[in-house]
């Protein structure tokens, strides 16, 4: 009689993927089944699926709770899922490189009115949360919690536009992203002239983009990125204390809890967009 050889690693995290699929699934997911590279090529070719432009994104796939039952559906926007049914309100809040989700899932209670994405181009990553997500809402259907935040796998990089309007954001989130410490890699920086203009396009004239690293040198360089460009200004030291999203935002992130376990420094700084000045 021959015996079945144990199952592989790799079958055990699909198999365990595969029961999170589905949609009655309440237990939270764990990451050891979810295994990735710790950073990914924001300039490699990834198989991304983005709408051509922000009104032919179909949020209704990601927020179910939040589609507009009044509104008549217009069949000449569809998407490959069908189509497009539009939401009561719009995204506001966006967490670019939300990791595993630590800061969505603390910030959808405190801000319970507002609608918040994460954006993540790692592909496991991305099911991690997606799936917590899934467990999260299935353990508060009575309550109704976490309807109001999503993921998606995406680069933010090169898309960002696609999927916001402009002036739609009131809160952009960038916590610890990937240093790229050589200077030849200084480009792939998720902060830079170029994309904080992207940032002030979809944000709102008063809106705040904020940022936490544990790496002095990209602390001063989003800094001085930011402070160098004309959409923004930032904010001061007593404001930015008495700010619940910092607050959250300081030890609520995944790599948050890692730098405090060992006893690292968290820097942060925040910015405001300001008001377009007039056309001469």
């Amino acid at each position: 009689m021959t015996t079945q050889p144990p199952p592989s690693k790799r079958q055990k995290r699909e198999d365990y993927r595969k029961a999170h699929k589905d949609d009655g699934f309440v237990e939270l997911p764990k990451k050891k089944f979810y295994r990735q590279r710790a950073h990914a090529n924001p300039f490699s070719d990834h198989q991304l699926t983005y709408p051509v432009r922000p009104d032919l994104m179909n949020w209704a796939l990601y927020y179910p709770a939040h589609v507009d039952p009044t509104a008549a559906l217009d069949v000449s926007r569809e998407d490959l899922d069908g189509t497009i049914k539009p939401l009561s309100k719009d995204i506001t809040v966006a967490d670019i490189g939300c990791g595993f989700g630590g800061l969505l899932v603390a910030l959808a209670p405190k801000l319970p009115n507002e609608l918040l994405i994460g954006m993540e181009i790692r592909t496991q990553v991305t099911q991690f949360v997606q799936d917590r997500i899934k467990a999260l809402r299935n353990q508060n259907a009575d309550n109704g919690l976490y309807q109001n935040i999503a993921c998606l796998r995406a680069n933010t990089m090169k898309f960002l536009p696609n999927f916001f309007k402009k002036g739609q954001l009131s809160k952009i989130f960038l916590c610890f992203p990937d240093p790229h410490f050589k200077a030849r890699k200084h480009k792939a920086r998720i902060v830079s002239s170029t994309l904080n203009s992207e940032y002030a396009f979809a944000m709102k004239h008063g809106g705040i983009v904020y940022t936490i690293t544990d790496v002095e040198d990209l602390h001063k360089w989003m800094v001085k990125h930011f402070e160098e460009h004309p959409s923004f200004e930032r904010i001061g030291k007593e404001e930015e204390a008495d700010d619940e999203c910092v607050k959250t935002m300081m030890v609520e992130t995944e790599e948050g809890k890692k730098v405090a376990r060992n006893k690292g420094e968290k820097l942060v700084a925040c910015f405001r967009r300001l008001e377009d000045p007039p056309w001469p």
